[in-house]
C-alpha cells in the first residue's frame, strides 16, 4: 500500500474522529466530562468541605500524614495496576506484603540480622509470591482470579506457621527461647524518616511511582504489557513472548507488595500477622478507580495514585469526624461501586 492510499485511508478516520467531537450533544459532552473529571471533581469538594469544617485537615502536618497513608496502598496499587496491564489481576498482593512484613520483621528481631538482610529478605518473599503466581498462571494455565485467591489462602497459611501464629516484635519469645534482636535504625527510616520534613515513605512511594510510569509508558516493555493485555493472541502473532511478559508483571506486582509491607514494618516496628489483607481493597479500589481518571480507560499508574489519594483523603477526613472504624470497610466499597459505575457506564464500551 502506497502513501496516497494510506492518506486517503486516513482522511475519512480523521473526519469521522473530528466529527465525533464537534457532532456530540450536550448530554453526551457533559456524560464525557463526568467520566473525565468527575473523580477529580469529588476529591476536590472533599477536600475543601474536611478542611473547611476541620480546621486541622489543611495543614502542612495533616497533608503529610495523608500522603503517608497513601504512599503504601499506592505501592500495592502500582503492583496491581502492572498485572492489570496484562490482562490479569493480582488478588494476592495482601498476602505478599504480610509474607514480606513477617520475614523482614524475622530476620531482625528472631535471627539478629542487619536491616539491610531485612529489606533483601523481604523483597524475596513478594518475589517468590509473583514468581508462584507466574507458575499457576503461566505454565498450569489457571485463570488470574483463581491462581491468586489461592495464593491469597496460601501465603498466608505459610506465615502464620511460620511464626506459630505471633506477631514478631522486640522482646518476644519464639520456640521457648527469648529473641535478642531488634530492628534496625536504617530500617526504621524507611518508614519513619524525613527528608526536609517530607517522610520517608512518601518519597519512595513517590520514585516507585516514576518508575513505573517511565516503565509503562516510555519502554517496550510497557507497550508490550498492555499488548498482551488487549488481546494475547494478536500481541503472540506480532512476536510478543505473552508468557514472558506476564510472568515479569506478576514478579512486578509480588516485589512492590513487598515493598509496601517493609515500608509498614519500618513504620510500626513489628511484624503482625495477615496485616496485608486489611490493605487489599484499598490497592484494589486505587487501581480500579484509575481507570476513570482523565478518561483513560485503562490500568494507568497516574489513576492509580490519585486513587491511592483519594482513599487517603477519605479515611482521613472520616477518621476527624469520629466516623465509626468498622464501617470505613462499606464506604470504601461504595466508593468502588461509584469509580466502576463511572468507568463501565459512562466511559467507551469495552469489548
Amino acid at each position: 500500500m502506497n502513501a496516497e492510499s494510506e492518506s486517503t485511508l486516513e482522511k475519512p478516520a480523521i473526519a469521522e474522529r473530528d466529527g465525533e467531537r464537534t457532532g456530540l450533544s450536550t448530554g453526551q459532552r457533559i456524560k464525557g466530562l463526568v467520566y473525565r473529571y468527575g473523580l477529580l471533581a469529588v476529591m476536590a469538594v472533599m477536600i475543601v468541605y474536611f478542611s473547611m469544617a476541620q480546621p486541622f485537615f489543611p495543614t502542612f502536618i495533616n497533608a503529610m500524614f495523608i500522603l503517608q497513608a497513601a504512599s503504601i496502598v499506592a505501592v500495592i496499587g502500582l503492583g496491581c495496576t502492572v498485572s492489570m496491564t496484562v490482562g490479569g489481576f493480582d488478588l494476592s498482593v495482601g498476602s505478599s506484603m504480610s509474607l514480606a512484613v513477617m520475614a523482614s520483621a524475622a530476620t531482625m528481631v528472631i535471627f539478629d540480622m542487619g536491616g539491610v538482610a531485612a529489606v533483601f529478605a523481604g523483597i524475596a518473599a513478594g518475589l517468590a509470591v509473583g514468581l508462584f503466581n507466574s507458575f499457576l498462571i503461566v505454565i498450569a494455565r489457571i485463570p488470574d482470579l483463581v491462581a491468586t485467591l489461592s495464593t491469597l489462602f496460601l501465603i498466608n497459611g505459610l506465615t502464620l506457621i511460620g511464626v506459630n501464629g505471633q506477631s514478631v516484635a522486640k522482646g518476644m519469645v519464639f520456640n521457648g527461647e527469648p529473641t535478642e534482636g531488634e530492628f534496625s535504625p536504617i530500617f526504621q527510616w524507611l518508614g519513619s524518616g524525613k527528608v526536609f520534613s517530607v517522610p520517608s515513605s512518601v518519597i519512595v512511594a513517590g520514585a516507585i511511582f516514576i518508575l513505573v510510569v517511565v516503565l509503562l509508558n516510555f519502554t517496550r516493555w510497557g507497550r508490550a504489557f498492555y499488548a498482551v493485555g488487549g488481546n494475547p493472541i494478536a500481541a503472540a502473532a506480532a512476536g510478543i513472548r505473552v508468557a514472558r511478559y506476564r510472568l515479569i508483571a506478576y514478579l512486578i506486582s509480588g516485589g512492590l507488595a513487598a515493598i509496601a509491607g517493609i515500608m509498614l514494618a519500618a513504620r510500626s516496628n513489628r511484624g503482625d500477622v495477615n496485616v496485608g489483607d486489611a490493605f487489599l481493597l484499598q490497592a484494589v479500589s486505587a487501581a480500579l478507580v484509575g481507570y476513570a481518571v482523565l478518561g483513560a480507560n485503562r490500568p494507568n499508574a497516574f489513576g492509580t495514585l490519585i486513587g491511592a489519594v483519594f482513599v487517603a483523603v477519605l479515611i482521613n477526613g472520616l477518621t476527624m469526624f469520629n466516623f465509626p472504624y468498622y464501617a470505613q470497610n462499606f464506604v470504601q466499597g461504595l466508593l468502588l461501586v461509584i469509580a466502576l459505575l463511572m468507568s463501565y457506564t459512562l466511559g467507551p464500551k469495552r469489548r
